[in-house]
């Protein structure tokens, strides 16, 4: 707040409580942060706050104390002198200060939480907590209040109601809700507590690029919680969800009511689920209905579901307006440590698989490895076949971790899981970073494609139908890859042979024999000279010196690929 010669008072001793009380240990998902309490006047901050931080052995500060021990004044007084705009600048700068010292519990004024300034320093250094409490407790255990200069002219429950409305979108963007309700101090201190206790940070990569970075948010309930990280990213507070009709049917309404929440406002398109919509048609019918629905440049298009809809949603974003914002929310294991993170969009058309598209980069992914377990376990195999490939290219340490977790990962463990998406997600942001446009005449962003180039030609062959899943037909194409290698006496045969054997354990197809179907090799090789990494007519093939060293080639003859093919059992 402003003194009467225009400065502002923002500095004071701090008037802590310190707690003597024997402490519990800190959870430790504070790692040294601070504990910040976020609700409307009567949630009882200040009550809860001392009792949390007697049991958390930290201080605990009260920022309205702080400020009026800054200005010499209390709160009423400030209001009334200077007004509440200038009151929430000192109040700002306040609780920056106190959060920039030990960590604390503290206790922040009702309005706090709406500056942005403020949740920033909230979000940068503290958990947050709100205490949600409903209308009738607050007007209960204001009403015999008289510091409160919101509350000074007007009906208590009208006014509370009006503050709900207007401030309840910012603070769910806590990260943690606990509702309060009659319930003593103590019981509501011992359920804060426990919140802290059992809440985890979720894994944040951060990818970054030349222009702009991105997080991705990797770890379970993040569907549910999208609003509060969204909230913070988002240029307008209104996004589009495109979907397709089996994710819709099992994850739309959790993303629809997380979003309201932060008063994120929302519609959605749904399109039919599968590969086929990955195509002109459906592409067409996606941009017009964003345009019907009368977007803005700032309005936000979010995918909601596996590679299919993040490719397909991100090239209507990239295209429609000439760019819109975007945000991936990956379903699948595949989309979640592949397609989701780099940027390349697009879609498919009788010429081949993804030649049509854009690159445009997310605002933010949420990886939420709760909804893998809505996955048939194929899926879930399929998606695996591209965290094997991250160790084949440059990590032979990560492969062998898989050797050893792979099986519990695709069995449902969440933790396996999210730690894989995490160290998938890793190695291609750091490629996708140093070679974000496929660029680079040899090696870079053309890495990722291990194991692609016969993929493709298989899909394409296929129809791109469900007899070959694109994971399945990557992990085919991994064990071609290695086994060409050892061919033309680039990688020890063992190699090839372990990968084999590995992506056979876990249920996945490693050997054209797998599919019970005779390909033709000249077949398959002409469907590899459409392929969009084709360079100056050369066919581009990744391949290994070893696990864990792939580089590119356009070296191969046609004579070495076919000899391979047919020895995997294709026709001439």
């Amino acid at each position: 707040m402003a003194s009467a010669d225009g400065r502002v008072l923002a500095s004071a001793a701090m008037t802590r409580n310190t707690v003597l009380a024997e402490a519990r240990p800190l959870p430790a998902a504070l790692d040294g942060r601070s504990i910040a309490l976020i609700g409307l006047m009567g949630a009882g901050k200040t009550s809860i706050g001392r009792r949390l931080a007697a049991r958390l052995g930290l201080s605990f500060v009260d920022a309205d104390h702080e400020i009026e021990a800054a200005a010499g004044s209390t709160i009423p007084e400030l209001f009334e002198r200077y007004g509440e705009r200038a009151f929430r600048e000192g109040e700002r700068r306040v609780v920056q200060r106190i959060l920039a010292g030990e960590p604390v519990v503290l206790a922040t004024g009702g309005g706090a939480f709406m500056d942005p300034d403020t949740r920033r320093a909230i979000r940068a250094q503290a958990v947050s907590v709100w205490l949600r409490c409903p209308l009738e407790t607050l007007v209960r255990r204001v009403s015999t209040r008289s510091n409160r200069p919101l509350l000074a002219v007007g009906s208590s429950a009208e006014i509370l109601a009006r503050l709900m409305n207007m401030r309840h979108p910012y603070y769910a963007e806590a990260d943690l809700i606990v509702d309060c309700s009659d319930e003593s101090a103590d019981i509501t201190t011992s359920h804060v507590l426990a919140a802290l206790l059992a809440w985890g940070p979720p894994r944040r990569l951060a990818v970054a690029l030349r222009e702009r970075s991105y997080n991705v948010l990797i770890g379970p309930g993040l569907l549910g919680r999208a609003g509060a990280s969204l909230a913070p990213v988002l240029p307008q507070k209104r996004a589009v969800i495109v979907t397709d009709e089996t994710v819709a049917s099992l994850h739309l309404e959790t993303v629809k009511r997380a979003l309201a929440e932060t008063a994120i406002e929302t519609s959605e398109i749904i399109v039919p689920a599968g590969e086929g919509s990955k195509s002109l048609e459906t592409f067409a019918i996606v941009t017009d209905r964003l345009l019907e629905r009368g977007v803005e440049r700032r309005t936000a298009v979010i995918a909601l579901g596996g590679g299919v809809i993040g490719d397909l949603a991100g090239f209507a974003a990239a295209a429609t307006l000439r760019g819109l914002p975007f945000v991936q929310m990956p379903t699948t294991l595949l989309a979640q440590v592949d397609s989701s993170v780099g940027g390349k969009t697009g879609i498919n058309t009788k010429r081949g698989k993804n030649l049509l598209g854009a690159f445009h980069q997310p605002l933010l992914v949420l990886a939420d490895v709760g909804s893998l377990a809505t996955l048939p376990a194929r899926q879930l195999r399929a998606g695996y076949a591209e965290i094997v490939k991250a160790g084949l290219i440059g990590d032979a340490g990560f492969f062998a971790w898989c050797e050893s977790n792979g099986a519990a990962l695709i069995a449902g463990d969440q933790d396996l899981q999210a730690e894989a998406v995490l160290r998938a997600a890793s190695f291609k942001a750091a490629v996708v970073g140093d070679d974000e446009r496929e660029e680079k005449p040899s090696d870079g962003r053309a890495l990722l494609n291990l194991g692609h180039t016969f993929a493709h030609a298989l899909e394409r062959e296929t129809g791109y139908s469900d007899a070959l899943l694109h994971g399945e037909a990557v992990a085919i194409g991994l064990g071609l890859a290695f086994r060409l290698s050892a061919r033309l006496d680039i990688a020890p045969a063992a190699d090839g042979e372990r990968i084999i054997r590995h992506l056979d354990e876990v249920g996945l197809p490693a050997e054209l024999s797998v599919l019970n179907r005779r390909f033709s090799a000249a077949s398959l090789l002409q469907h590899m000279r459409h392929d969009k990494k084709v360079r100056d007519g050369a066919t581009t093939f990744v391949l290994a010196r070893g696990i864990g060293h792939a580089y590119t080639s356009r070296d191969v003859s046609a004579e070495a690929v076919i000899d391979l093919l047919r020895a995997e059992g294709c026709a001439p």
